[in-house]
């Protein structure tokens, strides 16, 4: 690698409503701000980008959001000849070729071999639910509707199985590529403020739709008043036939990203 060539690392936060996702679709570059149908938040960054750089750029993220699912914390890599650019400065140059539902929130050099996806050391999600009343018509953009009152005594029981490693098969979507379906969850639990539900979860990486899947599941079994000692053995048997129904897309924010190094 050449000695002028610089790894910058963005902090980029999206709404994710109108995406198809994180991940470059087809190999095609959109403008940034295009409306076709696989319009995605890697195509419409890298054709910022590009407009910087006048050629192509591959940027690198640490996770691959799914359509319609938002980000308050994603992480991203690329590499840039350009060295007149102050690192902090691809904040307002890209911010100002971006619609305004992606916005750059940090850039900075890091070490010459970072990688956002795999010097990953967790992920933390959450996700967000109006209950027991009509949410309003902005507050469904990133909420999920749920129109009863939870018991939350029972989903923190709930929360307080998901420490350490993990199979979760229970979870994993049949399309999952994953070659495993271990995880190590460092933390999960709920949180209130007035209507408003919140629950996060941080682990080391996460199957496909496995955190919508993961909320679908407790609010099933709380529903139904399961004890948690049975919900522990549920989950312990790996069969996705008894796991809860999958819940949308719109309630999830990856909400940061923590490294080892860089």
């Amino acid at each position: 690698m050449p000695d002028t060539v610089r790894n910058i690392k963005l902090l980029i936060a999206y709404d994710g409503t109108d995406f198809s996702g994180w991940q470059r679709q087809g190999g095609e570059r959109q403008g940034c701000n295009s409306n076709a149908a696989y319009r995605t938040v890697q195509n419409t960054l890298e054709a910022a980008l590009e407009k910087i750089h006048k050629r192509p750029l591959r940027l690198t993220g640490a996770g691959r959001t799914d359509a319609g699912v938002h980000a308050a914390g994603q992480t991203a890599n690329f590499y840039t000849s350009i060295t007149s650019i102050p690192a902090e400065k691809f904040v307002p140059a890209l911010n100002s070729l971006l619609p305004r539902d992606i916005r750059i929130l940090e850039a900075k050099e890091t070490l010459p071999d970072f990688h956002a996806r795999f010097d990953a050391r967790s992920r933390t999600y959450r996700y967000h639910l109006i209950c027991g009343r009509p949410a309003l018509p902005h507050e469904l953009r990133y909420n999920i509707q749920l129109w009863r009152r939870p018991r939350l005594d029972l989903l923190a029981a709930y929360a307080r199985l998901f420490r350490g490693e993990l199979d979760c098969s229970l979870f994993a979507r049949p399309r999952d590529p994953s070659l495993s379906r271990t995880r190590y969850f460092f933390h999960a639990g709920f949180t209130v403020a007035g209507d408003t539900l919140v629950f996060e979860v941080c682990a080391n990486a996460f199957l496909w739709k496995m955190v919508r899947s993961l909320v679908g599941t407790l609010l099933y079994y709380e529903e139904q008043g399961t004890p948690p000692e049975e919900l522990k053995r549920i989950i312990e048997s790996g069969d996705r036939s008894l796991a809860g129904p999958t819940v949308a897309a719109n309630g999830l924010f990856l909400w940061r990203v923590e490294y080892f190094r860089g």
